[in-house]
């Protein structure tokens, strides 16, 4: 599956305090009990009518099938009305232009349509902040306290401490190896990047190389690049770059990870022929034991099933190394979410649906449905009957202090500089030798000033 990080989404722990409820467009219907003590069922509502769209791509719509059943069931009275689509954005947009949306929207904020991050601009999406200052509907412990550490930060698409998407499904990201291969050899899963190269004579030793990637697709190099940079001189690091300052791709923790790359090409550690291969191909060649490396996230054992391996392969995740024992780890994370419409004809009920969509057994039952894990503490071992064991050893990371990170470049005006790809794309040049990490940050940086001439003309 090819994946775009979007990061987009989400930040660190529970940022924003609760918003004043005469400043974020939800009225109350008169006889409407609003508030998000008590159980599922207890309050009642004058409009008992939900629309709900959500989209249907990897995850189907099973779920949200039996999550209207029961809500309407423990909520007596109420009806769900749900449109699900592969295109559900392009079904719903004209609903949105009129006026009349659905009241829950559940996509990815990097949905293909940019129709989610319209509605930020516009500021067409309900303020959340409220929903998760409150109880949860399972627990007397503010709804925030559930959510996974460190990410909702991150579902403030404005920076500004007003939460706007509630997060749902993650995929965690980072580098995957043969565990039944290193347990047979006696080798351990590096820990530091000292420890990883330590690794590249061995395996040459052993007929392999110590890296690969998906050579035409080198943005797969994410889930490696931004957790290193996070790690060598915290998010403020990271920060600098995606929000274009001066010296951002200049910075020595920047030119430390560049140094990472420009060190496998230097001694030879990537697998050859790695730069002209497709996603699926470097995948297979990793499989069958070419390299000891690969970056790749959660859903790396489904996509490639059927694939052809070397005997006795086993996923291991080990995230990302960092330079010096003791340095805080992260995992590049990606989310996709569920919006209420500031315009929704039934908000309250909406909150009500998005707050139950936390409880633990409808986290449990997503997972059953969708083999799925929700952004919630805990939902991994919840899930662990559902999905396969190396997307549930990822998600421990979680649990072993490793911190989600997820990557929001700093939004310009329209410009030809696609900074993604000034980023990623000169990564064949450094893998091939043809370009150091210095005149790689430094290409990178010219492109991060352009954008930064159109934030401040």
């Amino acid at each position: 599956m090819l994946w775009i990080l979007i990061l987009t989404l989400m930040l660190a722990g529970c940022s924003g305090g609760s918003s004043d409820p005469g400043t974020n467009g939800d009225a109350q219907e008169p006889g409407e009990n609003s508030g998000s003590t008590g159980t599922p069922g207890d309050k009642t509502f004058d409009n008992k009518e939900l629309n709900i769209a959500v989209f249907e791509g990897g995850y189907g719509n099973e779920y949200w099938k039996a999550v209207a059943e029961k809500f309407e069931a423990d909520y007596p009275g109420v009806k769900i009305n749900m449109t699900s689509n592969p295109k559900i954005m392009d079904i719903i947009k004209p609903q949105l232009v009129a006026g009349n949306p659905p009241d829950f929207i559940y996509v990815s904020p990097d949905e293909n349509t940019g129709t989610i991050k319209s509605l930020v601009k516009e500021g067409a999406l309900l303020e959340l902040n409220d929903v998760f200052e409150g109880k949860a509907l399972d627990t007397d412990a503010p709804l925030k306290d559930k959510i996974t550490d460190g990410l909702l930060e991150y579902m403030e698409p404005n920076r500004d401490g007003k939460i706007y998407y509630a997060p749902n499904y993650m995929s965690v990201l980072g580098l995957w190896y043969n565990k039944n291969l290193f347990e047979t050899k006696g080798w351990e899963a590096p820990k530091t990047w000292d420890d990883f190269f330590a690794l590249g004579e061995t395996a040459k030793s052993d007929g392999r190389s110590l890296y690969t990637y998906q050579g035409i697709y080198p943005s797969y190099n994410e889930s490696v690049f931004w957790p290193a940079v996070a790690a060598a001189g915290g998010t403020e690091a990271m920060e600098q770059a995606l929000s274009y300052q001066e010296g951002g791709f200049t910075q020595e923790p920047v030119k430390q990870v560049m140094g990472v790359f420009e060190r496998i090409a230097r001694e030879d550690h990537l697998m050859r022929g790695t730069v002209a291969l497709n996603h699926t191909q470097a995948q297979t060649e990793f499989l069958k034991g070419n390299a000891l490396f690969i970056p790749n996230g959660s859903w790396f054992e489904s996509e490639m099933k059927d694939a052809p391996r070397e005997d006795g392969f086993e996923f291991g995740f080990l995230g990302v190394p960092v330079f010096n024992e003791g340095d805080q780890p992260y995992v590049l994370s990606s989310f996709e979410a569920m919006y209420i419409p500031k315009k929704a004809k039934n908000p309250e009920l909406a909150k009500e649906f998005l707050r139950y969509q936390y409880n633990d057994d409808i986290v449990k039952l997503n997972a059953e449905k969708s083999k799925g894990v929700v952004a919630v503490k805990g939902a991994v071992e919840l899930a662990k009957d559902y999905i396969p064991e190396s997307a549930y050893n990822a998600f421990k990371v979680y649990d072993e202090g490793t911190m989600p990170l997820m990557v929001q470049w700093t939004q310009t005006p329209k410009s030809e500089v696609i900074i993604n790809d000034e980023l990623f794309n000169p990564l064949s040049d450094v893998m091939n030798k043809k370009m150091s990490a210095d005149q790689w940050g430094d290409k990178v940086e010219q492109a991060s000033g352009k954008l930064r001439n159109l934030l401040n003309p």
